[in-house]
């Protein structure tokens, strides 16, 4: 493979992936976006490849993944993470990739997914988990970047709540969001670059109670609600309440929740 191979990215059509794509592409490089069907939205550019393929089933993931030198793998789900990452590692080993560079989410190895109360609330974090696993015993050079809950999935989750009169908030719970913008800067950084195992963990610059952001979402969309907060069971909600989602001592981007709110709701 030579620095001209194309950079493979799944996920390409996602929040994040989205935004690897142009910088990539900007960056001097050949981009294949991998989707799984044809239809799905891609930036028809210079420099920029769609290709069919799906992880649940393997196919066309191996023609995705041929003359390929990195692949950046934002695709990620809940559910069968683990698998879709094996099936992709299948195939970038027969294919000789010299490069993975994987997206995970803080607090992965540290917030336990075990009870049915767990599974529900934070089984993506459990998902994440194995995913890491599989990239790490691959046998292929990797890279794993762990960030924050982006500001666009807070957001999605404050308008649902808003839709009720009376907003339930987790009690105790604190996020440490962080622009997606920000993360797909230091991903390209890391794809550009060598294979450096688990790098420090992306979060946002500040720390909030989940009710703050609620409350803040609120204010920037001139709504008003009553929040009543809710006790969560479980390991993983403990693991939370004890700050195990946070990167006190990691790199943070530079975008707030409340800049962010003024550009996507207006201030």
């Amino acid at each position: 493979m030579t620095v001209n191979s194309p950079i493979l990215i799944t996920g390409g059509t996602g929040t994040l992936g989205r935004l690897v794509t142009p910088r990539l592409r900007d960056a001097g490089r050949t981009v294949r976006v991998l989707t799984r069907q044809a239809h799905e939205s891609v930036e028809s550019v210079e420099s920029v490849e769609s290709v069919t393929g799906d992880l649940t089933t393997g196919e066309g993931v191996d023609d995705a993944v041929a003359g390929v030198g990195t692949i950046v793998h934002c695709a990620g789900t809940a559910k069968g993470d683990d698998d879709k990452t094996r099936t992709l590692v299948r195939a970038a080993s027969a294919a000789g990739v010299e490069h993975l560079v994987f997206i995970s989410v803080v607090g992965a190895e540290r917030i336990p997914v075990v009870s049915r109360a767990d599974r529900a609330m934070f089984g993506y974090f459990g998902a994440k988990r194995r995913a890491e696993e599989v990239v790490a015993d691959s046998g292929l050079p990797w890279t794993t970047l762990r960030a924050a809950q982006f500001h666009d999935l807070v957001l999605t989750v404050a308008r649902q709540l808003a839709k009720l009169p009376v907003m339930p908030v987790p009690a105790g719970v604190r996020y440490q969001p962080v622009d997606a913008r920000d993360v797909a800067d230091r991903l390209v950084e890391l794809a550009l670059g060598t294979p450096s195992g688990l790098v420090p963990d992306i979060a946002g610059p500040r720390v909030y109670g989940f009710d703050e952001l609620i409350r803040g979402y609120l204010r920037a969309a001139n709504r008003r609600r009553l929040l009543v907060p809710v006790p969560l069971a479980g390991k993983a909600a403990r693991a939370i309440r004890d700050g195990a989602n946070l990167a006190l001592a990691g790199a943070v981007g530079c975008r707030t929740w409340e800049a962010f709110l003024a550009e996507r709701v207006g201030v």
